[in-house]
């Protein structure tokens, strides 16, 4: 209850000093962005923007004081089973119940330094995509189901974030 109430303060001092259209009912994209990004360190625009779509339930383009503390739940002190699902609707960006080849492509070339040498720099995340899928397409049907994500994350806890980092670390 005291954590809960610590959110809903939070969120209503992080109001106050807003100047957006939304302020009266809560964060628009850009003030949720700065709060992830002053907050939990998160610098990645694509994951970002689909931490916001995952935490604004509604579709509203804001995000309200009952979204806010449902989405921190999850976020800061989830269950393994409420991260799973949590990473999977992060990375399934299209929302079709998938996770595809594009889509991992999309998410992980931002991960990768490019060198000025390489010919063609796609050609390590094409790589890393192909690793991605030897290991976690278990129905071999050329994409992520949440069954497949499911079980190679109850299989290896690290690839719960294994495109691109959406939950807080430690600190």
């Amino acid at each position: 209850k005291s954590e809960v109430e610590c959110l809903i303060k939070l969120f209503d001092k992080l109001v106050a000093e807003s100047s957006s259209r939304f302020a009266a009912v809560g964060f628009d994209r850009n003030m949720f962005r700065d709060i992830l990004h002053s907050a939990f360190g998160m610098t990645d625009d694509m994951i970002m923007d689909r931490v916001f779509r995952t935490f604004d339930r509604d579709n509203n383009s804001c995000i309200s004081v009952t979204e806010w503390v449902e989405g921190l739940s999850v976020f800061l002190r989830g269950t393994l089973e409420e991260k799973i699902k949590y990473c999977f609707e992060v990375y399934d960006l299209n929302g079709d119940g998938y996770i595809s080849r594009e889509e991992m492509f999309q998410m992980l070339k931002n991960c990768l330094l490019k060198q000025p040498s390489e010919e063609d720099p796609d050609e390590g995340i094409k790589d890393l995509v192909d690793i991605a899928m030897k290991k976690m397409d278990y129905d071999h049907d050329g994409k992520l189901s949440f069954k497949d994500f499911e079980k190679a994350v109850r299989d290896e806890n690290l690839l719960l974030e294994a495109f691109g980092p959406c939950l807080p670390d430690i600190k």
